[in-house]
């Protein structure tokens, strides 16, 4: 408590050669208020400042309190208007025009300026206006890039590109198909594969509820476990159903691959699903190990379809427009979202987090891991191509075609 006090006296010597006999007393009254009961008294004895006055601070803070005013920008202000430190911009606007040239190069048309490929920090745009001769540390360059409306930013999807001139031709035939296999009974699947993830103790992006101050721990790096290596989630969305089958595999995402686990999601779910079924439609991307010109995707669909005897009509979304696939935002961002901070330690639990997934729309899914081996690279001859049934249609044959089983 004498330390307390000791320290009260010194606070007070401090400031008792700045403020008038107001503020000495409002001074005097918040240490007593902090300290509680009887401090009145010890501040009496710590500051010398009279009991009387101290009571009278204490009611005088506490009308401030119940009348909560709150008080105004000129009452607060000690300077008289326009006095102060002229800022930055005041005293030399020339250097808005040098930090837009550094920051921006290419709006102000300068692009020779020798920031122009490298780190844009606060400590390299001071460096660089201290060459040009300005008096600038890194700390107000960074006040006046607020100053000025900057702020960091990342970098945002938003440019598709040059969009194919048959791009919204092509969605608008593949709904007319999907509507009328729908109407008439028959399955519509949409297919895709997941981004690869590493197995082991990664990192996951996102945050998971876990006790204060116990994150999960992860590795510091993100090499690949040679052990564990990487997992290739492949899915199937039933579209009518609002149900899906993911394939979690642990070789190469290949042709091979993905026709293998269409072929699973029809042994597990499709044929029970639609038992008069005669033709499935499927709606893939135009690239990837289900792309429009892999030769081995169309073969492998033609052994699928001898062997199921089944019709199978398949139309791939236009360049740069996966997004657009159902199974995205219907399938896999869901999984996305379950599995979030959680890190993927191994296959197991990848497939665990994956058939836990649902939604509010009652989404089902069922997950396998496929440890099959899946070779890279597999040519497929010209004699080999000829054996397969194709019908292309009239419009974008390369897009939309007709596979069927030898044993009609």
């Amino acid at each position: 408590m004498a330390n307390d006090d000791a320290l009260i006296t010194a606070r007070y010597k401090a400031l008792e050669g700045v403020l008038d006999e107001r503020q000495r007393r409002l001074y005097a009254a918040a240490e007593a208020k902090v300290l509680g009961h009887g401090g009145a008294k010890r501040v009496w004895n710590a500051t010398g400042v009279a009991r009387g006055s101290i009571l009278a601070g204490l009611k005088e803070l506490e009308q401030v309190r119940q009348e909560q005013q709150e008080p105004t920008n000129e009452q607060r202000r000690i300077r008289r208007p326009g006095a102060g430190r002229k800022t930055l911009l005041e005293r030399d606007p020339t250097i808005r025009i040098a930090l837009e040239r550094l920051v921006e190069p290419m709006t102000v048309g300068d692009p020779e300026t020798p920031l122009r490929w490298t780190c844009k920090s606060l400590m390299h745009l001071s460096r660089e206006l201290q060459s040009q001769g300005y008096t600038i540390s890194h700390v107000s360059v960074g006040a006046l890039l607020k100053e000025m409306g900057y702020g960091l930013q990342g970098n945002r999807k938003t440019l598709e590109g040059k969009g194919h001139p048959d791009r919204n031709a092509q969605f608008e035939f593949i709904n007319q198909k999907a509507e009328a296999a729908l109407l008439a009974g028959q399955p519509v699947i949409s297919v895709d594969t997941k981004k690869k993830e590493l197995v082991g103790q990664f990192k996951n992006g996102g945050k998971e509820w876990r006790p204060e101050g116990d994150p999960e721990k992860v590795n510091v790096y993100d090499f690949v476990d040679k052990e564990l290596g990487r997992a290739n989630p492949y899915g199937v969305y039933d579209l009518a159903n609002n149900t899906a089958w993911v394939s979690v595999g642990t070789d190469h995402d290949t042709a091979s691959f993905a026709v293998s686990t269409i072929q699973r999601w029809w042994h597990s779910m499709g044929k029970s699903a639609y038992p008069e079924a005669k033709e499935l439609m499927i709606m893939a991307d135009g690239g990837g190990s289900n792309g429009s010109r892999v030769r081995l995707w169309k073969l492998e669909l033609q052994r699928f379809a001898d062997e199921e005897n089944l019709t199978i009509r398949v139309s791939h979304f236009p360049p740069g427009t996966s997004k657009w696939n159902k199974i995205e935002h219907r399938l896999f961002s869901h999984i996305s979202m379950n599995w979030r901070g959680r890190p993927l330690v191994s296959h197991e639990v990848i497939v665990n987090l994956i058939a836990a997934t649902t939604t509010r729309k009652g989404l089902k899914v069922r997950a396998e891991l496929d440890s099959n081996l899946y070779q890279k690279g597999i040519k497929v001859s010209d004699q080999a191509f000829s054996t397969i049934r194709i019908d292309r249609d009239d419009f974008h044959g390369e897009w939309n075609y007709v596979i069927s089983p030898n044993t009609m």
